[in-house]
């Protein structure tokens, strides 16, 4: 307010001044309201933005998995996961990514096609999986995506695929998957890796190329915001199984005596010892941790 304005209300009654009152009132919930909405749409930007909860924690260590030294590996960074490829076997030797609570809320169709990618050597083609009676089973999942159109296109990438029992795919897999999203929203965030398990005799093949078809598959899940972190992990068959989720839940340290992969060894000694040996599933499926 000038001097000019500060000299006008001392010399005008009282009804110019309850006038310049409202104004003010007007003016600052007119200020309320601009605020509100830059909140309202950083709010929006956040939900759809792909953050970690904490800048503490390695997210990005997280997800490398040490492999054996004899173990083929092309590594391809996609968007949202990245693949740890064995082209003798025409499959992923893992597929890791960070999952997070928002991400679950994502809202893009799923309607991307299977495709080969061309930039990586010995990549199965959608001709290998036709006909030969077994689903093209997703690692990392189109429901796990839906948060960015480009990470949904990039699942469909058959370096993401492995040959899979129907029943499988549609029954313990798909129950497992679902219970991540859970969890995720729970913790916050977790880290999931997972893939066939290649150590295995593996007598069947499928397609042109032979895609080797697995005869288990494993999956790891860490909740490193969790309080305290830990970990769960789970082998699960490829074929119609009534075995409970309970049942098929190990700990890491059992998943990396099966495959002679190490994960999270970026973590401190004692932690990753810790969280590598449980297997407790009705602890990791409870809607909230005690604390």
């Amino acid at each position: 307010m000038n001097n000019s304005d500060t000299y006008i209300q001392r010399r005008t009654r009282r009804p110019r001044h309850h006038k310049a009152g409202k104004m003010g009132l007007i003016s600052f919930l007119a200020a309320l309201l601009f605020f509100g909405l830059v909140s309202y749409g950083q709010w929006i930007k956040n939900r759809h933005t792909k953050t970690s909860p904490s800048p503490d924690v390695d997210v990005e260590c997280l997800k490398i998995v040490s492999l054996p030294d004899d173990v083929p590996q092309i590594i391809k960074e996609y968007t949202g996961f990245t693949v740890s490829f064995n082209p003798a076997h025409h499959l992923p030797n893992y597929v890791a990514w960070e999952l997070t609570g928002t991400e679950t809320e994502g809202q893009t169709p799923r309607n991307s096609k299977f495709r080969v990618d061309d930039d990586v050597y010995g990549c199965a083609t959608p001709g290998d999986y036709r006909g030969s009676g077994f689903d093209r089973g997703h690692m990392a999942p189109a429901a796990d995506m839906k948060w960015s159109q480009k990470a949904m296109d990039d699942c469909h990438f058959l370096t993401n695929i492995c040959p899979q029992d129907h029943n499988i795919n549609s029954g313990r897999w798909s129950t497992l998957e679902k219970l991540s999203r859970q969890w995720a929203k729970r913790d916050s965030a977790i880290i999931i890796i997972c893939g066939p398990i290649l150590t295995d005799e593996l007598p069947r093949a499928i397609g042109d190329q032979q895609v080797s078809v697995p005869e288990r598959f494993f999956k790891v899940i860490l909740a490193p915001f969790a309080t305290p972190p830990s970990a769960i992990a789970f082998v699960m068959p490829n074929y119609k199984t009534d075995d409970s989720m309970d049942a098929m839940a190990v700990s890491v340290d059992d998943i990396e005596q099966i495959t002679g992969f190490d994960f999270f060894n970026c973590l401190p000694d004692e932690l990753e010892n810790t969280i590598e040996q449980n297997s407790n599933f009705r602890y990791w499926n409870k809607r909230k941790r005690s604390k």
